[in-house]
């Protein structure tokens, strides 16, 4: 296929999900499984191109006065690639496979338009209903913010310290091209750019568990937790086990995890992920029905944590049609979520031990706000001073991050490069 063909087949893609409200990457599978002929490097070209146009949606639509599929598509090679008209004409051409040709009125646009007058939420690429509640999170920043998570985000590794350091990582991913992340010490950075990104699980590094793909954002989440050999912890929210193999390796496989999920099934790949890292101080409790399994563990943990379910608007790099559906009844639940797991887990953490409460969301009803509600409700809970959570982590310079709107910590792409993230510690007195 050329790359003309590649346009036209991603803004076919996209007028499937304009009729159709689901996540892309199923629409890609269905448009390749309609065409077997497309090869795999097709299939990413076409990929990264609908994803590209997902990210600069509203941009795109403004610049090109239309949210119709092919001006989206149109938009987003000139927001999301840089590409002048001429270049994108010539993708245009209307022979073989390529779109139809561009019109005056598209090359007028393309040419001229500007968003220098276009609201916070157009320029920075997120849904309208969310704009003052990013106006709440950034302030005058609200644009950038979300320009910086409508980027490509990087590939991240998280060295497994229980096999190899990250100097042996370097050396054995030398040929990916890997960088030393900028805030984790224990992290690798490979940047793709407009390409494929690197078939990682395919390597034999990370088939032997030297390495885990987890952003750094996550992995200094982990981090702050400041977990040390010997303790008692509970990962509440355990999913797939990202935060759970962290945590592990910080330990040095001494003391106990013990790992859960409300979904049995979201826990399921934490076996096979545990055995390949050489975790062996994890013990997984899958619910059971109405039997109580972590009934064992009130008032025994040194450390209770909360990966809390939420609207993921701090990954939308990685995720970024997830933004386009998400509605505000979501966020609604995920709030009555998050308040039910922060009075549940109290009950296991002893007397001077800690709750962390961690999301991937930029929201302040998800963080800050949930974390003050908590601590009015919870009088035998103090939040931990910023600094000080970033000391106790042997991370001083995370203080920097400290939030501006009340406890804890706050990453974004805008500020730290890494996805939006934000961790609070909180000690029982």
């Amino acid at each position: 296929m050329t790359p003309a063909a590649h346009v036209a087949a991603a803004i076919e893609v996209l007028e499937d999900l304009t009729q159709r409200r689901r996540p892309a990457a199923d629409a890609l599978k269905d448009w390749g499984i309609g065409h077997r002929f497309a090869g795999s490097k097709d299939r990413a070209s076409i990929a990264s191109l609908v994803f590209d146009a997902l990210r600069k949606r509203a941009s795109a639509a403004c610049v090109m006065g239309s949210d119709a599929p092919r001006a989206i598509m149109l938009g987003a090679l000139r927001e999301a690639r840089g590409l002048d008209v001429a270049a994108i004409a010539a993708l245009c051409s209307g022979a073989g496979h390529a779109p139809p040709p561009l019109s005056d009125d598209e090359r007028a646009r393309l040419a001229t338009a500007s968003l220098d007058a276009a609201p916070d939420h157009v320029r920075g690429d997120y849904p309208e209903w969310l704009a003052a509640r990013f106006e709440a999170a950034f302030g005058a920043g609200a644009a950038d913010a979300g320009r910086a998570l409508a980027a490509r985000a990087p590939v991240d590794i998280r060295v497994n310290i229980l096999k190899c350091s990250r100097e042996q990582a370097l050396d054995k991913l030398a040929h990916l091209a890997p960088a030393p992340t900028p805030l984790s010490p224990i992290g690798l950075r490979i940047d793709v750019g407009h390409g494929r990104g690197p078939a990682l699980t395919s390597e034999t590094a990370y088939l032997k568990g030297l390495v885990e793909l987890q952003d750094e954002a996550s992995q200094l989440a982990a981090l702050l937790c400041a977990a040390v050999p010997g303790e008692q912890v509970l990962d509440l929210c355990a999913g797939g086990g990202g935060k759970t193999l962290a945590l592990a390796a910080q330990m040095h496989n001494r003391g106990q995890i013990y790992a859960y999920d409300s979904d049995a099934r979201r826990l399921a790949p934490i076996h096979e992920r545990l055995a390949r890292a050489g975790a062996r101080n994890v013990q997984v409790r899958a619910p059971r029905g109405k039997t109580d399994v972590l009934a064992d563990l009130d008032a025994r943990c040194d450390l209770a944590l909360i990966d809390a379910p939420c609207t993921g608007t701090g990954a939308w790099r990685r995720h970024p049609d997830a933004k386009w559906r998400l509605a505000p009844g979501a966020l609604e639940l995920r709030l009555k979520e998050q308040s039910d797991l922060l009075a549940k887990a109290a009950r296991f953490v002893k007397p001077g031990g800690r709750l962390v409460y961690v999301t991937c969301s930029v929201l302040r009803e998800e963080n800050e706000d949930q974390v003050a509600a908590f601590l009015a409700a919870h009088p035998d809970f103090t939040a931990r001073p910023a600094v000080e959570m970033a000391r106790q982590a042997g991370l001083p310079d995370l203080a920097r991050f400290a939030s501006p709107h009340g406890a804890g910590i706050r990453l974004s792409p805008a500020t730290s490069g890494a996805d939006g993230f934000y961790v609070c510690v909180m000690a029982r007195r």
